[in-house]
């Protein structure tokens, strides 16, 4: 069952009170006699006191009328001078302020007026009480009015510092899916691409050359070790736990060398500038370009051999794998490998190309800035 609001249940009291003061006047009216004014009014002025939350403006003028023919013309003086009060408050709480004052101001004015000659219900000090409490009706609905505005504009406020904060844990959880997920692809991927380039070359020369092979397998066992070593620490940041040190120093721009000699490549190298103080996410991104470069040297060019350029001058790192294979063009750009690289760079505020060369083959150019902002790249 519902529960009536508290308007409802304060228009009740009021209407009681009021028909239940009209009984007692009516009880005691000694000499005087009611007429039908006595009767009529106070139940139409109690009824439209039900309709001020629905009808605030209408309920306030007809309160109004009645209470004004009431005094003027009934035979008995019933206490109807609370309904006033009552509706002009609704009124100016529902957003009717000017409406309110307008027939609050009437309504005082009509009371002057009509005391001036004829029959007095109140005296002049009486007159101006009633008065101060219509302009306080009316100002208190406001006060109200303005309240229930704050809170909803507070309690909104609040709701969109909160989807805000949702949004943005949102955001920042996506974003560190992605990189996780570009770090396994760039470790798995190398890593495991550089096993099937050994494992191959251990079998074509198994018969042959079986110092080569056995070269090629432990390769192989090294580059696994470092694979699940990085897929650990990788993995390690979903779990939220520490991992052991690691032992072997990280992949990085100062250890190109073994970087190349991992690749199972024969690659020209040619460094210029010092490559040992670069920030570590630009460094970070660096190794995982050239990993990525030179995997897919490996895979799609068709050949064994590939140039790698490494240029750190006017503030940034300049890197450029090429290779004169004759095989397919990569993934054209729109694989993973590609874009993860892509990414890297964009992150940083770098930019990358990659592309076939006129003269065959194929090559990968990224330049990575190396100022980068406090909170840096992944």
């Amino acid at each position: 069952m519902r529960r009536p609001s508290t308007s409802t249940i304060v228009s009740l009291v009021v209407i009681v009170a009021t028909l239940a003061g009209v009984a007692v006047t009516y009880a005691l009216r000694g000499t005087e006699q009611p007429n039908g004014f006595d009767l009529v009014l106070p139940i139409v002025g109690c009824g439209a006191l039900l309709l001020r939350e629905r009808y605030p403006v209408a309920a306030l003028i007809l309160v109004m009328v009645v209470v004004a023919v009431y005094y003027r013309f009934a035979g008995l003086d019933g206490p109807l001078a609370v309904l006033p009060f009552v509706t002009l408050y609704t009124a100016a709480d529902r957003g009717h302020l000017t409406a309110a004052i307008a027939v609050g101001a009437a309504s005082v004015l009509g009371m002057g007026i009509g005391e001036s000659g004829g029959v007095r219900h109140v005296d002049n000090s009486l007159f101006l009480m009633i008065a101060g409490w219509e302009v306080a009706a009316i100002a208190f609905g406001g006060v109200t009015r303005n309240r229930r505005a704050y809170l909803r504009a507070v309690e909104q406020r609040a709701l969109e510092a909160e989807h805000s904060k949702e949004e943005e844990a949102r955001r920042r959880a996506s974003e560190e899916r992605l990189r996780i997920a570009r770090e396994l692809h760039d470790v798995l991927g190398h890593n495991i691409s550089m096993m099937n380039v050994q494992a191959a070359a251990a079998l074509h020369g198994m018969r042959k050359r079986p110092e080569d092979a056995e070269t090629a397998l432990r390769t192989i066992k090294d580059t696994s070790k470092e694979t699940l070593r990085e897929l650990r620490t990788t993995l390690g940041v979903l779990r939220q736990v520490d991992e052991d040190a690691p032992t072997r120093p990280a992949d990085s721009l100062a250890r190109v060398d073994a970087l190349v000699a991992a690749s199972g490549l024969e690659v020209r190298t040619e460094l210029s500038g010092p490559l040992d103080a670069v920030p570590a996410e630009v460094d970070l991104a660096a190794v995982r370009i050239i990993s990525e470069s030179l995997t897919n040297v490996s895979r799609h060019s068709g050949t064994t051999q590939a140039t790698l350029t490494i240029n750190n001058a006017s503030g940034n790192i300049m890197i450029c794998v090429e290779d004169d294979g004759p095989g397919a063009t990569y993934d054209e750009g729109s694989g993973f490998g590609l874009q993860g690289m892509r990414e890297r760079a964009t992150a940083l505020g770098g930019t990358l190309e990659a592309g076939p060369r006129a003269e065959g083959g194929f090559r990968v150019v990224a330049h990575l800035p190396l100022d980068q902002p406090s909170n840096g790249a992944g």
